[in-house]
């Protein structure tokens, strides 16, 4: 259960997108994120406190914010993957490997 936290985040910044993105609903792909964020902080709250916590889920939304003025320089889909790996590494450092 200790990688759950690194899939959820990182699947949900990729699934926000492509839910986005193939229904053409950006409201259906920001609740796809939002739940998926939501899943995680839970996750690194119980793994790794509520500093980390706080701090992983600032990273989250850095890298759902930083992906858009990504994807003019490399595209949208590297951008998201990109942003989805950072976020993966740092929830894997900060409390994944914990468990």
């Amino acid at each position: 259960m200790a990688k759950v936290p690194t899939a959820v985040a990182a699947g949900g910044l990729v699934g926000g997108y492509g839910v986005a993105r193939w229904s053409r609903k950006r409201q259906l792909g920001g609740a796809v994120l939002a739940v998926a964020g939501a899943a995680a902080a839970q996750r690194w709250r119980q793994q790794a406190g509520g500093a980390a916590a706080c701090a992983l889920t600032a990273a989250y939304v850095a890298a759902f914010a930083g992906s858009h003025p990504l994807a003019k320089k490399v595209g949208a889909w590297p951008a998201v993957f990109g942003v989805a790996g950072a976020v993966a590494l740092a929830s894997w450092a900060v409390a994944d490997r914990r468990g």
